[in-house]
This record gives structure tokens, sequence and C-alpha cells, in this order.
């Protein structure tokens, strides 16, 4: 009989990640994230609007109707990023998150990498790129280890 192999640790997780970015509300990117701490999920967050508004895929999307480029001013979204769902999760559940690896389907942009310095993720685990430099070079100052699969 064929043994079968496993997924390392690091793609297993990144599969989580995306499975959780179906649940995202967003119309340009779909991106899911899930801390985790001594290799078991903290908390999992997507992207999408705040508890009990509506949604991008209810209104439309605020930026593609302002033509605003990815990367760009993201404080026109009505939106929350899924490395912020997944802090805010941790916050109200009490789950403490310092030394957690943060697995996200693509790269932090800048005020995700700032949050994940502040809370103290050792380290971030990614599939895709984002179109933020600045966000990576504050991650490479931070001296979190940074992981593209």
């Amino acid at each position: 009989m064929e043994k079968k192999k496993r997924p390392d640790w690091d793609i297993y997780f990144l599969k989580i990640a995306s499975l959780v970015a179906t649940r995202s509300t967003c119309r340009r990117r779909r991106v899911g994230a899930v801390l985790v701490g001594d290799k078991r999920i903290l908390t999992t967050g997507y992207n999408g609007a705040p508890c009990n508004l509506k949604h991008c895929l209810d209104l439309g999307c605020l930026r593609e109707k302002m033509k605003i480029p990815s990367g760009e001013r993201q404080e026109l979204c009505r939106g929350l990023h899924a490395e912020q769902n997944a802090i805010i999760q941790a916050a109200l559940y009490g789950v403490p998150v310092a030394g957690s690896t943060i697995y996200i389907t693509c790269q932090p942009c800048i005020t995700c990498v700032k949050m994940l310095i502040n809370c103290k993720v050792t380290r971030i685990v990614t599939r895709n790129e984002y179109p933020d430099e600045f966000a990576r070079k504050m991650l490479a100052e931070s001296g979190i280890r940074y992981d593209k699969k």
C-alpha cells in the first residue's frame, strides 16, 4: 500500500487560509488569514465590511467606482482586511497572539504590517504579492520572519 504524503504545516495552513478567503465579500480581492500558535488555529479572518453593515457584494465597490488602484487609499473602502479581522477576533475572545504565525493568502498592506508588528506576531507566511513596497520595507525592518510559499 502506497503511503500518502501529508502537506507540511505551512501548506496546510495556507490551504485553510484559502478556504477562509471564500467567505470574503470584497469584489476585487478575496483574502483569508489564519493566526496560528503551536500548530493550532487561534483565529481566522477574511476581508469584508464590519458586522451588520452592507457588503460590497451588495452595494458595489466604492474603490472601483472611484478608479482607485490596488494598494492605494485603503481608507476609502468599506471592508476590513483579513488580518485585521483575525486580530479583532483574537481581541474579542481573549486569545493571545504574541509569538504566533499568521498565514495570509497575500502579502499584508502597510496598515496590516503595522498591526501585526504591534501584536507581536513573529512570522508571516503568504502565497501572493500585494503592490505595497513600503509594507515590505517596514516588514524587513521589523525582524518578523516573512516567507512567501
